[in-house]
């Protein structure tokens, strides 16, 4: 009996999608520990991993980790992070294209404008401000299955920002 055969589906370690630090496999175990985040089980219905802690769920595509949502606050959160991250980068961005199987979750939650006439005549979707588009029809492959969203982005800094970037505070400037 080889020693792969007694691994989880990953391989004897992974990266773990919250630190991105090397975790090991649990020998004659579907899971893998992180010391910091826990245990993670192996799905394989759903060919990612599932935190036991949380229940939540990530798939992985191209050397990285998506986070899997199930809710629209947990997806909204991931995208303020990466607006956050994008900022910080010396970027702005321009745009959100979401994948499609976001649609019902997200269109509830999506701010349009006050104005009845614009609502129904331009009927842009804007979160954070930005416009909201979804992933075309044409674009059904792999990534987008596992993908949750991607952002525009531009160099610089917006003249006006569109949405509320967090600002990182210096260590030394704390009291």
């Amino acid at each position: 009996m080889s020693l792969s055969s007694l691994l989880p589906a990953f391989g004897e370690a992974i990266r773990c999608p919250c630190c991105n630090h090397p975790i090991p496999a649990l020998v004659l175990t579907n899971a893998y520990l992180c010391p910091r985040h826990g245990l993670f089980e192996v799905s394989v219905a759903e060919d990612g991993i599932i935190h036991l802690g949380s229940g939540r769920h990530w798939r992985f595509w191209q050397g990285q980790w998506y986070r899997q949502h199930q809710q629209v606050e947990s997806l909204r959160a991931e995208i303020f992070a990466a607006l956050d991250h994008l900022h910080h980068q010396g970027f702005y961005a321009t745009g959100i294209t979401l994948a499609q199987r976001y649609r019902k979750l997200v269109t509830p939650y999506v701010e349009s404008r006050s104005d009845w006439f614009r609502q129904v005549y331009y009927s842009k979707l804007r979160l954070f401000g930005l416009p909201v588009t979804f992933q075309p029809d044409t674009q059904t492959g792999s990534r987008w299955q596992v993908i949750a969203f991607e952002l525009a982005k531009k160099l610089g800094s917006p003249k006006t920002y569109r949405y509320f970037v967090c600002t990182r505070m210096n260590e030394g400037l704390r009291k």
